[in-house]
């Protein structure tokens, strides 16, 4: 389920986006592009958002369980990075 969800909000950004180039050829007004670039936006996050929750439950949780330190350690590592890129956002 949560793979689907996530597909559907990509797919729904990707077809908003598709609109949102129409409308800037078209010289539509200014402000409803932006309201559109926002959903796409809104679209992105949301789906960021269930990626991230997904591999925390998934391949984190596997990391952290196996005896591996070098792998524990490389996951922490990628999550403070994609935790980090998140905010610059």
């Amino acid at each position: 389920m949560e793979k689907k969800d996530t597909l559907i909000g990509l797919r729904k950004a990707r077809t908003l986006l598709d609109t949102i180039v129409e409308m800037v050829e078209d010289d539509k007004y200014c402000i409803d592009i932006m309201q559109q670039n926002l959903a796409v936006i809104g679209l992105l996050k949301k789906a960021n958002s269930r990626l991230l929750e997904h591999h925390l439950k998934n391949c984190f949780k596997k990391a952290v369980c196996s005896d591996g330190e070098d792998v524990k350690d490389k996951m922490i590592e990628e999550i403070l990075k994609v935790v980090n890129l998140n905010n610059k956002i």
